[in-house]
């Protein structure tokens, strides 16, 4: 994360008690503006507790979470006025169109009527909910009510979003439509974007940092890249590898390198198993790119989302 760009969510000791239960604890965090972060959790990890604290729904027992400077508690007005929150379950009247429910939302906000119709309108074209727009709720898809509950939180300008499950029980047509949807609003709106999500593959697609969040802490965060390392770290490296043709010339080629201590099969790949730590993947695509043979797929286990999930969530000692 460059260091020069502004934190706007920070929650300094944050910490949240039910009676003996501690559903967050001690949380310190830093958002910054413009990034997509998505927190996650199994449920019951803390993360709907935050995300209230963060809006200031709820009271911290301990600590304080600030957004663009304002403390959730003391400020909830200042802060509700520059956030924007999705629920899980979003709601709306279904007997009322799409631009009607839009325009109750901004009569809510006390934005005048000319400049609610503005916002309106550059908010369904952001979603792409033009040509719906005149349709009764009760019509639409679980897709398009998602994109209607972005357009929703966009009526007031907010410099945050938070979603929660944004793309839960949406067909995959639509959950491509919806990521590109929430990129675009970071990229191009400079939306800050906190994302609250189990959808490991859909969060590992499009956030800047992940924070992992089990029992009310906050395990580890960063860049999924970095944190793929830190899992990995001193482990002997495993790559999964497809190319073609798969003969015994690429069998030969890959047992060739002084680093690979054997090769398995895998389904319609190959398990690579290393005698150390090191990235040989560079290598292995040159040397197979200068023989001529198709590399179609190439991974390195325990880099991505589901294995540091898997170690931090689940105890798989694996990669632990």
């Amino acid at each position: 994360m460059d260091i020069n760009r502004r934190v706007i969510i920070e929650a300094k000791n944050l910490s949240k008690h039910y009676g003996p239960v501690i559903a967050v604890d001690k949380l310190n965090l830093s958002i910054y503006e413009g990034e997509i972060f998505g927190l996650l959790g199994p449920n019951g990890a803390g993360k709907t507790t935050t995300i209230l604290m963060i809006l200031g729904l709820t009271e911290p027992t301990e600590g304080k979470v600030l957004v663009a400077g304002h403390d959730a508690t003391r400020e909830p007005l200042a802060v509700k006025s520059i956030v924007g929150y999705l629920p899980d379950n979003v709601g709306f009247y279904n007997d009322l169109t799409g631009r009607e429910n839009l325009a109750y939302t901004a009569a809510l906000n006390r934005i005048p009527r000319e400049e609610a119709d503005r916002r309106i309108a550059r908010a369904l074209q952001i979603v792409g909910l033009e040509k719906e727009a005149d349709r009764r709720v009760r019509e639409y898809s679980r897709g398009m009510r998602q994109r209607l509950g972005i357009a929703d939180v966009m009526i007031k300008n907010p410099r945050v979003a938070i979603l929660d499950e944004p793309t839960l029980g949406i067909d995959p047509k639509g959950v491509q439509e919806l990521l590109a949807l929430i990129v675009r609003l970071s990229r191009q709106e400079g939306l800050t974007v906190l994302i609250s999500s189990h959808q490991l593959h859909q969060v590992q697609q499009i956030c800047d940092r992940v924070g992992i969040f089990v029992q009310g802490k906050l395990l580890v965060e960063g860049p999924i890249a970095s944190l793929g390392r830190q899992v990995a770290a001193g482990k002997p490296l495993e790559i999964e590898l497809q190319a073609e043709p798969k003969d015994e010339r690429l069998i030969s080629l890959l047992r060739s390198f002084n680093e690979v201590e054997s090769v398995e099969p895998l389904g319609d790949r190959l398990l690579l198993r290393c005698r150390g730590a090191k990235d040989i993947r560079p290598q292995l695509v040159r040397e197979l790119t200068a023989k001529g043979i198709d590399l179609l797929y190439l991974r390195a286990r325990g880099y991505d989302l589901d294995h540091i999930y898997r170690r931090y969530f689940q105890g798989d000692e694996t990669y632990a």
